[in-house]
């Protein structure tokens, strides 16, 4: 147990959407400005590019507004939070990294309906945290991020896969 309190280094994330999406959503979103458009005079000349072009701007930022943070909780015992959810490192028994190769068979037939999943489909690798609290019926944390030896070396938990 004391050597899971050891001093953490603070790690943030924000997990954006991939760049390539912003070029892609801003085209489709021209086309569909452009249909609208049709060539007509006027205010359909203009509105529909003004209009839609907050669209894709909006949707690309509401899909990358998920964190991922280690920082010390109350007492200075670090803590993982992942959007609102916070977990204490003296609740978690083992961690492993789950490898983008291996990230289909642990969302798949290995998943536990009751583990605690943030997944994000544009990140490939993931950090497994199986929990040891008997007063939680959720086995294990299932987190994407885009270094997970980074997270586990900051909760301060030596990885086992």
């Amino acid at each position: 147990m004391d050597e899971k309190k050891q001093t953490a280094r603070p790690y943030r994330e924000r997990l954006w959407v991939p760049l390539w999406w912003w070029p892609v959503a801003f085209a489709i979103t021209g086309l569909l400005a452009a249909e609208i458009h049709m060539g007509a005079p006027g205010l359909r000349a203009w509105l529909p590019y003004v209009l839609l072009f907050p669209v894709p701007v909006w949707v690309l930022l509401w899909l990358s507004r998920h964190r991922v943070e280690v920082a010390p909780d109350a007492s200075g015992t670090p803590e993982l939070r992942v959007d609102r959810a916070h977990l204490p490192v003296n609740f978690v028994a083992r961690a492993a990294v789950v490898a983008h190769t291996a990230k289909s068979a642990a969302l798949g037939r290995q998943l536990d309906p009751a583990a605690y999943v943030q997944h994000r489909p544009w990140i490939g690798p993931m950090v497994l945290l199986v929990l040891d609290d008997p007063d939680d019926p959720t086995p294990y944390w299932l987190v994407s991020t885009r270094h997970p030896e980074r997270v586990l070396a900051a909760l301060g938990l030596p990885s086992a896969g």
